[in-house]
């Protein structure tokens, strides 16, 4: 019996200017799905500090991410997009518990499921080699969308709960991007830069919870004309880059040069670039497997912080990313050393956009406060002033008594002599009378 069709399609394959369109359409298996070409990362003119951000973040994400701050048309997303390949391969579970080697170093054999167990115990690896991969954050995700969620469909047709994966958790040992992250729910960018800073999260629902890795590479684009973004989420993000259009009048022809090219003929461009990009790739993977043998030289971390110091910048993120991303160039220029030059080209990404002039006058009268309180309680006690006395005024020479009738006689204070008063005799016949 033939499949009945759809009244829609009836009314369309019938008549209308569609009808001769799909009926084309279905001669042919194309289903339109175009492929994934990105246009390449180092065929970018210009963005020296952009591309340097990007690299050392993919090298190092110890840096704590990238910030670009840009007016549109700057080749944010197409740099961001165009790191894809140089991403290098890296070591993913294939468990569906997601049991890694790193467990049973930390917790023994009681650390991974049984049947990872019986896999090791055989030999057999519980992971497979598979390259980085670029996730993109949609504007419009929920935070069910991100930090994961009930599955609908399960709570419904089996009347029970089930925990469904975020973009976080896929995003693991992955590159997250975030276009327009100034106009993000800011519960949502809370949750991301939490669960990136700590490389993993936990999701509640109900009786139910989950813990999930989140060990992502951050990198976040805005356009300051769309808004600004909190200064507690601004410092979450450890380098911050100024995109700026190029000045230079031939780098701006070639620009439109290249964009022209890879436009007319995108597969031919791509194959041009692809030995630097291959090269470049292979140098990401060198740097990232030296990144642990690099050290600092002798005061250069003082040195650092001095800087840190005099800008009067509060965060210890400031002296994390530094460092970190030094330590990210030093492994990328091959060296084991952390100059002091290295953080001469870091610093202004690592700590532009970090001082707050309203936290410093905050502190500053804290301060003035803070000092007040200490001569108050550290001093000594003040008793309460007592009134002087009145003195009695001394004659200067001591007069000579006279006798009086009675043979008694007596000193004023003045110093004049007084006689006592005589007593009052009442007269018994008056007060008879």
């Amino acid at each position: 019996m033939a499949k009945r069709r759809s009244q829609l399609l009836e009314i369309l394959y019938s008549s209308g200017p569609a009808a001769a369109v799909l009926k084309s359409a279905a001669k042919h298996r194309d289903r339109g799905l175009a492929s994934e070409l990105r246009y390449p990362f180092l065929a970018i003119v210009g963005q020296t500090e952009m591309k340097m951000a990007l690299l050392l973040g993919l090298i190092n994400r110890a840096v704590g991410g990238v910030l670009l701050v840009g007016a549109r048309g700057t080749a944010k997303t197409t740099a961001v997009r165009g790191l894809v390949d140089l991403m290098p391969v890296v070591e993913r579970s294939t468990c569906e518990y997601g049991c890694e080697p790193e467990d049973v170093i930390l917790y023994g054999m009681d650390g991974v499921c049984k049947d990872c167990a019986l896999k090791l115990g055989m030999g057999d690896p519980i992971t497979t080699a598979e390259p980085m991969r670029l996730v993109e954050l949609p504007l419009n995700a929920r935070l069910e969308d991100v930090v994961g969620g009930i599955n609908e469909r399960v709570a419904m047709e089996q009347n029970r709960m089930m925990v469904e994966r975020g973009i976080l958790s896929q995003a693991d040992q992955n590159l997250l991007y975030i276009d327009e992250v100034n106009l993000l729910d800011p519960l949502i960018i809370d949750a991301i830069l939490d669960a990136a800073a700590q490389s993993q999260y936990t999701v509640r629902r109900g009786p139910m919870a989950a813990t999930y890795r989140s060990r992502l590479t951050l990198v976040g684009s805005m356009n300051p004309e769309e808004g600004i973004l909190r200064p507690q989420i601004q410092d979450r993000f450890g380098l911050r880059v100024l995109v700026r259009g190029v000045e230079n009048l031939d780098e701006r022809i070639e620009i439109y040069r290249r964009a022209a090219f890879y436009k007319n003929k995108p597969y031919k461009f791509v194959i041009d670039w692809i030995a630097e990009t291959e090269s470049a790739q292979w140098e990401v993977v060198e740097a990232r497997k030296r990144l642990s043998k690099v050290k600092f030289a002798q005061g250069v971390e003082r040195e650092g912080l001095r800087w840190i110091q005099e800008l009067k910048i509060d965060s210890h993120r400031a002296e994390m990313t530094l460092f970190e991303a030094g330590r990210a160039l030093a492994a990328a220029d091959g060296r084991l050393e952390v100059t002091l030059d290295d953080l001469r080209i870091i610093a202004p990404m690592a700590l532009r956009q970090r001082q707050t002039e309203t936290a410093q006058r905050f502190f500053e009268a804290q301060l003035k406060e803070d000092q007040t309180i200490q001569s108050i309680i550290t001093g000594a006690p003040k008793t309460a002033a007592k009134k002087p006395r009145a003195k009695k005024r001394r004659p200067s020479h001591t007069p000579t008594p006279t006798p009086t009738h009675n043979g008694v006689s007596s000193v004023s204070e003045d110093g004049q002599e007084t006689s006592p008063k005589t007593p009052e005799v009442h007269d018994e016949t008056q007060s008879r009378s």
